[in-house]
């Protein structure tokens, strides 16, 4: 599966559990907030100032 920066963080801990504690890692603490299911990973990393295009990288390893 590839992982895009237009997937929301929902579709993604749906369909990839494992890669949550990447996002944990990055500074991602709310993952289980109602609000972060419908952002976008991109949408994410704006508001916690994280770097996108690493993330992805991080997260298609």
């Amino acid at each position: 599966m590839e992982i895009s920066k237009d997937m929301t963080i929902g579709e993604l801990l749906e369909k990839a559990p494992e890669k949550a504690d990447i996002l944990l890692q990055a500074g991602m603490h709310c993952l289980g907030c109602p609000a972060s299911q419908g952002e976008t990973i991109e949408e994410a990393c704006m508001v916690h100032g994280i770097d996108v295009e690493e993330i992805i990288k991080e997260l298609n390893k």
